[in-house]
C-alpha cells in the first residue's frame, strides 16, 4: 500500500535528520537536498490536489487547552530594528494603523484598538516550522475574510500581499496567499496569544495565522495589507521573502 507523506511529516524528519540544522535557520534547512525537492516539487501537485479534492477549505484540526504546548519558540525574527516599528512599540502600538488597500473600493486605515474591537475568532492550533518543530498555541483574532469584505475587492483581486516591519539582511519581509486561503474561516490576522496580547517576539502587535500551511507563511509584524492582481510586482515575484531567497514553495499548503 503506498503512503503519503505530508508537508508536516517530512518537515519533522528534516528537522530530526538535520540534527543542528534545527536551530540554524530555515535557510539551512532549504538548502538541503531533500528540503529544495520537497519544497519545488510538490508545491504544485500539492495545491492541485487540494483543489480536486475540495479540501482547501477543510479546517485545520483544533486542540484544547489541555494540549497547548509548555513552550512556543518564536520563529524568524523576534526583534525588528525598524526605527518606525521600535517607536511604535514603545508607545505600546498605540500610534499603530492597518493600512488595507491595493485593489479594493474602499482602502482603510484601522488602529489596534479597532481591530480589537471587531468580531474575532479564537482557535487552539498546531504551528509547524521547516526547522523541524512544531508547536500548539492558542490564538485570537480578526478573521481576514471580514476585513476583505468591508474593504470590497474589486473584480481584478488575486491576491493578498502582507507587508512587515522586519527585514532580513536588505529585504524587507512579505508575504502572500490568494483568495482562498484569505477567506478560509480559520485565517485571522491574530493580536493575542495563549490569552495574552502579543509579544514582539510573536509579532505584535499583528501577525497573520494561515492554519492550513507552513509556519513560513505566517508572517509577523503586519504593517499593510494589499490586495494585488499579480504577485510579479513584488521582491523577486515568487510570492514571499523565503519563496525569493530559498526557493521555499509559495503553496505551502499541509
Amino acid at each position: 500500500m503506498s503512503r503519503i507523506i505530508s508537508r508536516r511529516g517530512l518537515i519533522g524528519s528534516l528537522g530530526v535528520a538535520g540534527g543542528g540544522l534545527l536551530v540554524s535557520g530555515c535557510d539551512k534547512i532549504a538548502a538541503t537536498p531533500a528540503a529544495r525537492s520537497f519544497f519545488l516539487g510538490t508545491e504544485t501537485l500539492t495545491r492541485r490536489f487540494a483543489q480536486a479534492t475540495g479540501t482547501r477549505g477543510s479546517l485545520a484540526r483544533e486542540f484544547s487547552a489541555s494540549e497547548m504546548s509548555p513552550v512556543f519558540r518564536t520563529n524568524g525574527t523576534s526583534s525588528p530594528q525598524n526605527p518606525d516599528y521600535i517607536t511604535l512599540a514603545a508607545n505600546d502600538f498605540r500610534d499603530y494603523a492597518l493600512k488595507v488597500d491595493g485593489l479594493v473600493r474602499r482602502p482603510a486605515s484601522l488602529t489596534l484598538d479597532q481591530i480589537v474591537k471587531l468580531p474575532h475568532r479564537t482557535q487552539i492550533t498546531r504551528h509547524d516550522c521547516v526547522e523541524g518543530w512544531s508547536a500548539i498555541g492558542q490564538w485570537t483574532g480578526v478573521p481576514l475574510g471580514g476585513l476583505l469584505r468591508d474593504a470590497g475587492l474589486l473584480p481584478a483581486a488575486r491576491y493578498v500581499v502582507f507587508h512587515c516591519a522586519d527585514a532580513l539582511g536588505m529585504a524587507d519581509y512579505y508575504e502572500s496567499i490568494d483568495l482562498i486561503d484569505a477567506f478560509h474561516p480559520q485565517t485571522i490576522l491574530a493580536w493575542a496569544m495563549n490569552g495574552q496580547r502579543l509579544t514582539v517576539g510573536h509579532g505584535a502587535p499583528l501577525r497573520l495565522r494561515v492554519e492550513t500551511q507552513l509556519g513560513y507563511k505566517q508572517a509577523k509584524y503586519v504593517m499593510r495589507i494589499e490586495v494585488a492582481d499579480s504577485l510579479a510586482g513584488f521582491g523577486l515575484g515568487k510570492g514571499g521573502y523565503w519563496e525569493d531567497v530559498a526557493d521555499y514553495a509559495w503553496y505551502a499548503g499541509i
